[in-house]
């Protein structure tokens, strides 16, 4: 198993539920905060008076980072409120709860990240589907919609023994493939529907079901070359079939 996962916060709009959310992961046993776009966070602020002990070190060693690069350098797992209740709608379905996920991440070797979005609307569909793996903590249907400082605390203790024992090596580990070749893979893939004249209409969504399929797949590197191979000799045969 990696390290703790790092938590991200996407567009938060107010300093003080960074500091929330900064004493939260203190709670638990988390460290590695990744702030995209932030308010600025003043020493002598709400962000800092919010955060407790983690003040100290969680929130002043925080790493501002872009979304592309969030993407690329980690497993990450989008936390909603809202889901969709079908297969046909891959942006926000499948989805796991933050228990099931906690564990099926304690045999995974990838750096995972746990991506939370704005305190109005959340993450964006747009960002949904680029991210690996879906998570909702589950509430009344009469209002299921939690705060983000609430929403970060729930699944951050849920996924406390991610954190609390990084040092306790399970017994079972899984050789997951690095992120740049399940990328890699993606991009593949997409070439790949390209090459047989998938619509155009339906090649995004394909391709976000991919992405939700290999997410929770977690692919070995001998399974993500092979995978990677037969995709790419599928697309050179159509090339030749069109020369």
């Amino acid at each position: 198993m990696s390290s703790a996962p790092a938590v991200a916060v996407v567009d938060a709009q107010t300093p003080g539920n960074v500091g929330t959310i900064a004493r939260a992961m203190k709670n638990f046993g988390f460290s590695e905060l990744l702030l995209v776009d932030p308010p600025e966070l003043d020493r002598e602020g709400e962000a800092y008076g919010y955060a407790g002990q983690a003040r100290e070190d969680i929130l002043p060693n925080a790493t501002e980072i872009e979304f592309d690069d969030l993407v690329s350098e980690y497993h990450t797992v989008g936390l909603t409120a809202t889901t969709n209740k079908n297969a046909t709608k891959h942006v926000r379905y499948p989805f796991s709860t933050p228990d099931e996920l906690a564990e099926e991440l304690q045999v995974v070797d990838a750096p995972t990240c746990l991506v939370f979005g704005r305190e109005d609307n959340g993450l964006k569909n747009e960002e949904l589907a680029r991210l690996d793996e879906v998570c909702a903590i589950p509430a009344s249907e009469d209002y299921p919609v939690l705060n983000l400082g609430q929403a970060a605390t729930i699944t951050l203790y849920e996924f406390r023994e991610l954190a609390l024992s990084s040092t306790q090596l399970p017994d079972v580990e899984r050789d997951r493939a690095s992120e740049a070749e399940i990328e890699r893979l993606y991009s593949q893939f997409d070439e790949l529907l390209a090459g047989i004249g998938h619509p155009d209409e339906k090649r995004a969504k394909s391709g976000r079901m991919f992405r939700r399929l290999i997410g929770r797949a977690h692919p070995t590197d001998r399974e993500t070359v092979t995978l990677l191979g037969i995709f790419r000799r599928a697309a050179e045969e159509l090339t030749q079939d069109v020369d």
